[in-house]
């Protein structure tokens, strides 16, 4: 089996069955995303301990990317600081746009090694959209507590 074919298995498997596919009882901060290009949809929860991620979900309904790249970002957010959370997101956005990828602590080489699959969007710059939709509803969410509910809309680049 070669990479195209592991990297679309993985991303099945997270679009058919999402880790973390609920909404958080009582999340700290929550914020909703959506891409009016192709209507992909995505609520973000989560529960903050100090500048640790404690706990990440989402909910919604979305494309196939979309929902993947939503799965592999609660399964690799969860547990970091504030701080490896925004360095896994600029990493993750270049590499996805064709950006040059920032310098990663060496702790989070595996982390983006599991976000590998959706490398491939860059190529298809619609579906760019749809793999960063739920990074940026993340970003939002962090910006808000669970009372004020951001909305994140996709920017086009």
């Amino acid at each position: 089996m070669d990479a195209r074919e592991l990297y679309q298995d993985i991303i099945l498997d997270h679009g058919r069955h999402p880790r973390n596919f609920h909404a958080l009882t009582h999340p700290t901060n929550r914020a909703h995303g959506h891409n009016p290009l192709c209507g992909d949809r995505v609520t973000v929860y989560l529960e903050l301990d100090g500048d640790r991620i404690k706990d990440v979900s989402f909910d919604g309904r979305g494309c196939a990317i979309s929902t993947a790249s939503a799965s592999l970002m609660t399964e690799v957010l969860k547990g970091k600081t504030l701080a490896e959370a925004d360095a896994l997101f600029k990493g993750f956005h270049a590499e996805v746009t064709g950006k040059t990828v920032p310098a990663l602590p060496e702790a989070l080489a595996e982390d983006m090694e599991r976000l590998a699959p959706l490398e491939g969007v860059r190529a298809y710059p619609t579906r760019v959209k749809c793999a960063t939709l739920a990074w940026h509803a993340f970003e939002a969410a962090l910006k808000n507590g669970a009372d004020g509910m951001a909305a994140a809309t996709v920017k086009t680049e």
